[in-house]
């Protein structure tokens, strides 16, 4: 009877190195565009939910209602199939165009119909979550934060930019983590419409020479990599937040900048 062996060779070198580099790329790419577009959504959303107008108050609430209990797998198909074929002509053929930076080497385009159909669905999925999880750290901010900044002179926009904001963030910080990290892991289901991200390079190399265990090992393995980094790294600026915070709040030459800051932010 045969004894199984690896045979790491034959996902490490080659093709299939490279299809894992560019599926690393793909994935790397969409994260820090759907945090960034997630983080805008959010923003918009909490503005709608702490607005004054019920209108806005109740159109915020439905698009997070919708987003947040929806699979996210439904909301990627819906974008590829029903959404993205409305789109002007004139932008679908720009995303299907050569660019310096599309399509890579190896053959793979990070900016592909593919790739604009799961950006959408993960910048709004997520974008839906983090407004929740600023709304509570907002609520945990006390009610004579605003009233100060208002009786300082601030409009609502710099109270909410300059006062309210930063502080929900902090005390959210952990949880709005998680929803970054989610984003990343998320992204993995953005093979299913076809976009070359880590999975769907692992399924080619199963494909290529049926190194599906080997494959899959390394792909487990950059996702994990990718997720410790990213904690870390937000955890990083996190605590550096903190840390700037408690000296702003000791250090007497702060208490005057700060006060400088407002009188002219006001």
């Amino acid at each position: 009877m045969n004894s199984f062996h690896f045979d790491w060779r034959g996902v490490l070198t080659g093709a299939p190195a490279d299809w894992l580099m560019a599926g690393l790329a793909n994935t790397i790419f969409i994260t820090v565009a759907g945090t960034v577009a997630a983080s805008v959504v959010a923003i918009l959303l909490l503005l709608g939910r702490t607005s004054d107008s019920r209108y806005f108050k109740c159109l915020a609430q439905a698009v997070i209602m919708a987003f947040r209990n929806t699979p996210l797998l439904v909301q990627l198909f819906f974008w590829y199939f029903a959404a993205y074929p409305a789109l002007p002509e004139f932008f679908r053929d720009w995303v299907v165009a050569d660019h310096w930076f599309s399509p890579s080497p190896s053959g793979f385009r990070c900016l592909s119909p593919e790739f604009v159909c799961a950006w959408l669905g993960l910048s709004c999925f997520t974008g839906a979550f983090l407004a929740e999880e600023l709304r509570a750290g907002l609520q945990a901010v006390p009610a004579g934060q605003n009233e100060a900044a208002l009786a300082q002179g601030f409009s609502r926009w710099k109270s909410f930019r300059y006062i309210l904001l930063p502080q929900a963030m902090r005390n959210a910080w952990q949880p709005i983590v998680g929803q970054y990290l989610n984003l990343m892991k998320l992204s993995s289901l953005a093979s299913g419409i076809g976009f070359a991200e880590i999975i769907y390079s692992t399924r080619e190399i199963e494909s290529f020479n049926a190194h599906a265990i080997e494959a899959y090992a390394i792909g487990t393995l950059l996702y994990l990599i990718l997720g410790v980094l990213m904690g870390q790294l937000f955890l990083y600026f996190g605590s550096s937040q903190k840390k700037r915070n408690a000296v702003s709040r000791t250090s007497p030459g702060n208490w005057r900048s700060w006060l400088r800051r407002l009188s002219f932010l006001s």
